[in-house]
This record gives C-alpha cells, structure tokens and sequence, in this order.
C-alpha cells in the first residue's frame, strides 16, 4: 500500500538514495530547489501545494515536502489490472461531487486503483477533482466502458466483489484482500446487470431504516475502511 516520507531533508535523501518515489509534493512558498533538480534530473513528477494543503495530508503535521511510494499515481486501464490491489469501480456513478468523494475515500483507505465508466466534461472532471481534495494526483483514475473493465478483471483474474442489496453476507465475512475490484453503483440506479452477472460474489450492508438505501459516499466508507482493516490484519506477522 501506498506510504509517504515527509519532510525535505527526508524526501532529498530518499531521492538521493534511490527510494521508489512515484511523485513529490513541496510547499510552493519554500526553498525546496534542491528537490525540484532531484525530481527533474530523475524524471519524477513533482507538484506544488500550498502550505495547509501538506499541512492536511502529512502524517506529521507541518512539512515542507512529501514524498508517495508504494503507489504509481499515474496508469492507463491495462496498466491498473496488471498490477492489481484494491481497485474501485464506481459504475454508472454521474454525480461529479458524489464521485469526487469517493475517489477520496479510495485513496485515503490505500487503494490502488479507481476505475469509472461514465463520460465527463472538462468542468465536470474538475469538479471530480475539487470535491476530492485532488486526491487524483496520488491515485489512478482511469475513464473506460463497462466491457473492457470486465475484461481487463477477467484477463488478469482479479475478483469482482459487488456492493449491492442482492447481496448474501457482509464485507466483513468476504475476503476484500488480493487482487480485487470493488463495485460500486449510482444510488438510484445500482449496480448494472452486466456487472452482477460477471460478480464473484455480492456483499450487501446491513440496513434497518425505512430509507431503503445508504448514500453512496456511506457506502464506499464501509468497505473501503473494511478492506483496509483486512489487508492490515493479514500483513501482520504471527507472533
């Protein structure tokens, strides 16, 4: 899963020494030269912030510069499948805000991966963006069809795990870890017959209100924090 080194005089050395870095983040109002002729020399991407911006993603409070490893933050469709992990697919998800937070959530929870099959505007993906805290700079999004993210699921015999009110048991009695997709649908719509069909298995989210479903953002939280909680617990070494 996706980690983070903080601090300029950690990031420069981790730069010096060879570190897997995927992407850097510096303060733009910081004397972070030395890290931009590192990045640029490695060809590694780097982004500016402000100072709240690291400040709200730092693990240590207030840094100058963050580095993300465990992750390559930029893959086309094909690219995501192959290296697999915990990759979403929100499908048939149209509201921009609703996606954003999603994407957000995915990210923070340590997936490798979102997937979408909807078409969106320029204005649109920015809105994506915004409402994610720009979370798409630390994770892929990758805009695709239903069929050739089926495939690509197929192909790579990652298992699709979908989230829905057909479901038989809970997320937290299926295996979320692996190489796995998780699926999501629109809160009206749900997820679409092509998807359930092509399902390993289908997890439903307990409910005993008289509103007949969670919001999308509720959702996603749920077995985005449970797969995280599964993937630690199977990480940690017998004592």
């Amino acid at each position: 899963m996706a980690g983070q080194i903080t601090g300029a005089e950690a990031v420069l050395k981790a730069l010096e020494s060879g570190e897997p870095i995927s992407l850097v983040l510096v303060d733009r109002e910081k004397d972070t030269a030395a890290i931009r002729t590192a990045c640029e020399t490695l060809g590694i991407p780097l982004e500016e912030g402000s100072t709240n911006d690291l400040w709200r993603m730092s693990a240590d409070g207030h840094v100058d510069a963050l580095a993300l490893i465990g992750r390559v933050a930029k893959a086309n469709l094909e690219e995501v499948f192959e290296r697999g992990g915990t990759i979403w697919f929100f499908d048939g998800v149209t509201y921009s805000t609703n996606l954003g937070f999603a994407i957000r959530t995915a990210e923070v929870s340590g997936a490798d991966a979102v997937v979408l099959n909807v078409t969106k505007t320029h204005e649109e993906r920015r809105t994506i963006r915004r409402s994610s805290m720009r979370a798409d700079r630390f994770i892929p999004v990758v805009y695709s069809t239903t069929a050739e993210i089926l495939a690509a699921a197929t192909t790579h015999d990652v298992r699709i795990i979908a989230v829905e009110d057909v479901g038989t048991h809970g997320p937290w009695d299926e295996d979320l870890t692996g190489d796995v997709l998780l699926v999501v649908g629109a809160e009206k719509e749900g997820i679409s017959k092509d998807v359930l069909d092509a399902a390993d298995a289908c997890v439903l989210l307990p409910m005993d209100g008289f509103v007949p479903s969670y919001n999308l953002q509720v959702a996603v939280s749920v077995v985005a924090v449970e797969a995280l909680r599964q993937r630690r617990s199977t990480s940690i070494e017998p004592q």
